[in-house]
This record gives C-alpha cells, structure tokens and sequence, in this order.
C-alpha cells in the first residue's frame, strides 16, 4: 500500500489541473522555492514551464488582482499565498472584485480563479505569521470556501476548485502536512459535491470541525471512547456554501453537540456550526447545551510555553466534551 502525504496531494492536484487545462496557471510568491510552500508544488516550473508556474514579487495586491483579470478573461489561475496572514493585503481583489463580478455582470462573466491561503503557524513564528482567517472570507456572498482535513481532499478540492466557474478560496493548513493516505486515481471533481462528510460514527456526542480541527476531533474520539463515550466526528469541508444536512442530522442523533476550530470565538465558524444546529435541531432533542472549543481571545503568542497552552489539543477537546456528560 503506497500512502501519500498531504502536501504531495497538493502537488498531485496542481498536476491533474495543469495537465488537462492548458489555461490553468499557478501564480505567487516562491513557487520555485523546493521548501517555500512545504514541498506542495516541488518542481512544478520544471513540469509546466516557469510561464504557467509564476514566482512573483513579494505583492499580494498585485499578484491576486493580475490573476482575477486572467480569470475574467477566460484563464484560471491559481493564485498561492505562502501565509494566510499576508493574503489581508489582496482583499479588495477576493472581496470586492472577484466575488462581486459575476452578480454586477448579470451572471455574464465569472472570475473563476483559485485562491489558495496557507495556515502556517506554531514553531513561536508569532501573532502576525499564525492566523487562520476562513470565517472571514467564509462570510463574503460570491466566494466559495474550502478547507480540506485530509490528504485525498487536499488533492480534489484543489482540482475541485481549479475547474469550478467561481471564485474559490482554498485553505490548506501545514500542521495537516503529515498526514497520508492511499489515494484512489484522481478524477474531474464537481465542486456542488463538496459537502460535509462523517469521518467517525458515534451515537453519544457529535464534534463538527474543519480542516486540522478534525484531525484533532478524530484524536478526542479516541480519547473519549476509551471512558465509553462514542463520539461522531463530522468533517466540515466547504465553509461556505454551508451544508447544514449532514450536521444536522448528526446532532439530533446524538443529542449532544460541540464545534471545534482553529479560529477565535467572536463571529467565527464554531458560532456558525452551533447556529445552524440551534436552528435546525429541538431542543427537546438536546440533551446538553451546544458548546465549542477554539483559540483563546487574543493574538498567538511568540512563547513555546505559551504556545502549548494556547493552542487546544486532543485533551482539551475530550474534556469539553466529557462536560456534557457532567
């Protein structure tokens, strides 16, 4: 059995796209670089030619609003923003420009780029180089969200993205890097079919996360079964269009609800998570209060010591959890 990595899905999805769309592009800063982007598009400029492999510049402006012009005029780049923290700088071309197009064009044309941000944080890099932003573009009409939590999604939500009509946001997280799998071939991907999936059944709680936060609800089940409590563990995957079904269902199931994510409290996913189930689930089918665990309410600390206690892990997850039980 041959496992690949996450980061290598990556690769393998930029090849499938490229490969078979001579108009799809890559575009950002260090793509050239065997280490800039974790080794995800490892030499893709030898593959594709450095004309379809773009190392630009260090400006995320820039780089994004040349790929939403390309994307406008029948193009689909792939524009790579090393940091998620950086890609603050092109918001005005995600949100004002290519989610907007195609509604203030009466659906004439549509900038079907792909933007892809990358979580890098921990390692003590800092409250500026260790933000997770997805509620906020998941919040934007017009722009799709994805985040990928495991290795054969890495892959297809790319390619998913990479040939889908609208604007696409692709959010890939390093701490996921490690992770692998075997992977069946890869196929063209309808991106309307990228709805949140069950990684873990259970019938006494259900913990909905994205992207590494599931890996770390998979790891809290773990935990959590060995005290007798089985816990369903339901993968997000795309922020936005938001299917509620799956979670739904799920919670009014189990009865008991938690929402884990990488990401602050204030407006963020886990809020969303815990909205859709108060409005779609009774409360006589509740048998605890819905609850959440993220991020504490300040910047990422520089510390390791406060790293480790910043960050939650599979342990906090389980013992939040093991409350509702209380």
């Amino acid at each position: 059995m041959t496992l690949t990595a996450y980061a290598d899905a990556i690769r393998e999805g930029f090849e499938y796209a490229m490969e078979r769309d001579p108009k799809c592009f890559a575009i950002g800063q260090g793509l050239w670089s065997p280490w800039y982007v974790g080794n995800s598009m490892r030499d893709l400029d030898k593959r594709f030619g450095k004309e379809r492999v773009i190392d630009t510049p260090v400006s995320e402006l820039a780089t994004t609003g040349a790929a939403v012009g390309a994307a406008i005029n029948g193009y689909h780049p792939i524009v790579v923003h090393p940091r998620m923290d950086f890609m603050i700088l092109a918001a005005d071309q995600i949100v004002n420009q290519a989610a907007k197009w195609r509604h203030m064009l009466g659906g004439r044309v549509s900038p079907g780029v792909t933007i892809r941000g990358i979580v890098n944080r921990g390692g003590e890099q800092g409250a500026q180089h260790s933000q997770a932003l997805h509620s906020w573009y998941a919040h934007i009409p017009g722009l799709r969200v994805l985040m990928p939590a495991t290795a054969a999604d890495a892959r297809d939500m790319l390619i998913a993205a990479a040939q889908s009509p609208d604007p696409v946001m692709y959010i890939d997280d390093r701490w996921c890097y490690e992770l692998a799998e075997e992977l069946s071939p890869a196929t063209d991907i309808d991106i309307a079919s990228i709805r949140p999936q069950i990684r873990r059944t259970g019938s006494d709680v259900t913990i909905a996360a994205a992207s590494f936060s599931v890996t770390l609800a998979q790891r809290a089940a773990e935990l959590l079964a060995k005290d007798g409590i089985e816990a369903e563990v339901v993968d997000v995957r795309q922020l936005n269009p938001l299917d509620p079904e799956k979670i739904v269902e799920s919670a009014a199931r189990t009865g008991r609800f938690v929402a884990v994510d990488g990401g602050w409290s204030t407006c963020g996913l886990a809020g969303e998570l815990i909205a859709v189930v108060a409005e779609n689930v009774a409360p006589s089918k509740l048998h605890a209060p819905l609850a959440r665990v993220t991020l504490p309410a300040a910047p990422a600390p520089t510390s390791k010591p406060l790293e480790a206690a910043y960050y939650p892990t599979p342990e906090i997850v389980a013992e939040r959890v093991k409350r509702l039980f209380a």
